[in-house]
């Protein structure tokens, strides 16, 4: 995982490189850009040897790239890495309860429990479950349903490191979950986030790939504490 990250700073633009556009990957090719309401802007794109239904993101703030991420057709966290902790998370083999992103289409809930193994912070349990709100929206021209969510993070000792519930979106047609409005308790600390989506960008319009948020930047947002890292508890 590590080497594949490696391999893919070396594509980043640098911070305050302006417009410059990211440059995937050989071999990969990106298909969506989103930029979100809490000053960040997300890349979405499918790589050739990957098994089927894996999507590939990347998401940049005002300060440069902050998350890299791989989620399966059922949307389960392949593998991650985490920029400003510098952490890197896998999925262990055979989770206990898988999340499913089919089952959460098919019944309106779906509960998971499943381990990420790392070798920079060790086994992190997550526990928790996404539910239908039978609401939809359209953003941006894109149907999207809304979702509430709980999830809570435990170390390998069984102790809480961080939980967080809110409110996202999911989108059939892409298979995909998108942030929406969360609440995060890390400690005696916790803070809401706003992401939700604001602009969809298609290859060939103008943004796509950029780097660059353009949504909600210089905006505080309610309680963001200075400490913990803010994509630490990153949903998908």
């Amino acid at each position: 995982m590590k080497g594949a990250v490696a391999a893919l700073l070396l594509l980043v633009p640098a911070a305050g490189a302006g417009a410059v556009p990211f440059t995937l990957p050989e071999g990969c090719t990106a298909w969506l850009t989103i930029q979100s309401r809490g000053c960040s802007v997300s890349h979405h794109f499918t790589c050739a040897g990957d098994p089927e239904g894996w999507q590939r993101r990347i998401d940049f703030d005002a300060g440069g790239m902050v998350y890299f991420g791989t989620t399966d057709a059922e949307t389960q966290w392949i593998e991650s890495y985490h920029a400003l902790s510098d952490h890197s998370e896998r999925l262990e083999k055979a989770p206990a309860d898988p999340a499913s992103l089919t089952t959460l289409i098919e019944t309106g809930i779906d509960t998971w429990d499943f381990r990420t193994l790392s070798p920079e912070i060790g086994a992190t349990r997550y526990v928790g479950q996404d539910r239908l709100t039978g609401a939809t929206e359209t953003i941006d021209g894109v149907p999207l349903e809304v979702t509430e969510y709980a999830i809570t993070a435990y170390d390998e000792d069984g102790a809480e490191i961080w939980r967080s519930e809110g409110q996202e979106y999911v989108s059939r047609a892409w298979r995909m979950f998108l942030s929406g409005v969360s609440a995060t308790t890390v400690g005696t600390e916790s803070w809401t986030t706003d992401d939700r989506p604001a602009d969809f960008i298609l290859p060939g319009e103008a943004g796509f790939l950029s780097p660059v948020p353009t949504r909600g930047c210089g905006v505080v947002t309610s309680g963001l504490p200075a400490g913990p890292d803010p994509a630490a508890p990153a949903r998908r």
